[in-house]
């Protein structure tokens, strides 16, 4: 308890690391305020009553914990910040397919990455115009949920309005937090949203077990604390590939002394995708409800349709686990480059012991690279369905989706980024960091190649 209260007064002591994260914080309950202006016109006590007769499973339920509730309070950031996730998402997969992305991601530098973001947010803006007429649609067909005296056109207009101008400030909030506070600002703002309904579903899950057996909650949190240790060390998993330069003479003239060439590796990570398998997965996976809408009621509630809106269905779960082992390779494929690897190791003068440098180096890295991530893709399939597996054995649906799925993977990545920009705050000046032991990036003593390629 001493170290951890030096270390608080190491960071509060470090001015500029105190500004970063009293401005994050600032920021954050602006973002947590937007979630409770409601709409005008809107009732949102009609929205939260359909939501409870709609039952638990239905899949906008599993929309409304990912806006921390914004999105059955029919508030200003009901979209949140996902319309800029959902177009950064295709940005980025534009710029594996399209040659015009591909040069402004890799060659214009700077002022390629400005084009790039001004494209995103165009796009953004696009796409919070579709959803946010999707999502007035939605309410506009709950009864009793819009004021019958507003004019329909007014209701549409302003609404339209102020539903992308909180988008668009949801992400201006995201950027200025990255820019000017601790952490990744868009990450932080999705985690705030998720963590906001964490207390309430904690609460519910307590009062539910106290009934009943305190002993199987405390099993519950015992199998939390065992998947989130299993998260942390699935992101922060690599496989290191042990490389050596060649060997360099020392000196002038006869007295040069050959030296044994330095020893590196190039790390794989067990989950390189991240959580972009789930997210697309989670994407296609939401497809199904929008399209419910455009049939009668009979329609949307019968077949594979409805099993499709049910997240606990052994359908949605099957479909769903393998999406995400099938994005995991994609994803990988894309991001991790055995040709540009064995490139820069030939331009280093490197090469890995046993292997034949050019393509044998190619060939050895995407094999290694396939079995790797055979591990990685099951796990973040398990750990996508896993919250159904939870709330099978009864425990609420609200806390259950915090054993797995998209919720705990952005909080585990989320909570180790920013954890890793402060310890870089306190190495730099010379303060212990926050953990002796461990193995937080920004610790290590050697920095791995091929990060900045």
């Amino acid at each position: 308890m001493k170290k951890f209260i030096e270390t608080v007064k190491n960071i509060w002591g470090i001015k500029e690391l105190r500004n970063r994260i009293l401005l994050t914080v600032l920021f954050l309950a602006v973002f947590r305020l937007g979630s409770f202006i409601v709409l005008p016109g809107v009732n949102p006590e009609a929205l939260v009553s359909a939501a409870s007769q709609r039952g638990a499973n239905d899949i906008l339920g599993l929309i409304n914990s990912f806006t921390g509730g914004a999105f059955n309070n029919a508030a200003i950031f009901a979209l949140g910040i996902m319309p800029y996730i959902t177009a950064s998402i295709i940005i980025q997969l534009l710029g594996f397919a399209v040659p015009y992305f591909q040069r402004l991601q890799q060659k214009e530098g700077e002022s390629g990455r400005k084009k790039i973001n001004q494209i995103t947010r165009f796009l953004t803006v696009l796409i919070t115009l579709v959803q946010g007429g999707g999502y007035l649609l939605m309410i506009k067909s709950t009864p009793g949920a819009v004021d019958p005296t507003l004019n329909p056109s007014i209701f549409w207009f302003s609404n339209l309005i102020i539903l992308s101008t909180g988008t668009i400030f949801a992400m201006w909030l995201g950027e200025k937090i990255t820019d000017k506070g601790i952490g990744n600002g868009i990450s932080l703002l999705i985690m705030a949203g998720i963590i906001a309904t964490l207390p309430r579903a904690f609460i519910n899950e307590l009062q539910t077990q106290l009934q009943s057996s305190i002993i199987v909650f405390v099993l519950e949190l015992v199998i939390l604390f065992l998947v989130v240790m299993a998260s942390v060390l699935i992101v922060q998993g690599v496989r290191k590939i042990p490389i050596q330069f060649a060997k360099r003479m020392v000196g002038r003239g006869s007295g040069n002394i050959p030296v044994s060439g330095a020893r590196d590796y190039i790390p794989l990570k067990v989950n390189a995708a991240g959580v972009m398998p789930i997210i697309f997965a989670q994407a296609i996976m939401f497809l199904p409800a929008s399209i419910a809408g455009f049939f009668s009621q009979t329609a949307a509630n019968s077949g594979v349709l409805l099993q499709l809106q049910n997240w606990k269905s052994p359908t949605y779960n099957i479909i769903f686990f393998l999406l995400v082992v099938a994005f995991t390779y994609v994803y990988t494929a894309l991001l991790v480059n055995p040709q540009q690897y064995a490139e820069y190791l030939k331009r280093q003068n490197a090469f890995i012991p046993g292997i034949k440098p050019g393509k044998n180096t190619q060939d050895f890295i995407d094999n290694l690279t396939t079995r790797v991530t055979l591990p990685g893709s099951i796990f973040l399939g398990f750990i996508s369905i896993f919250p159904a597996f939870v709330a099978g054995f009864g425990v609420n649906d609200g806390f259950a989706i915090f054993f797995g799925g998209t919720s705990l993977l952005i909080l585990v990545g989320v909570v180790l980024d920013t954890l890793q920009q402060i310890e870089s705050h306190l190495l730099m000046r010379k303060y212990d960091g926050l953990v002796k032991s461990g193995r937080l990036k920004g610790r290590s003593g050697m920095q791995p190649i091929g990060t900045n390629m």
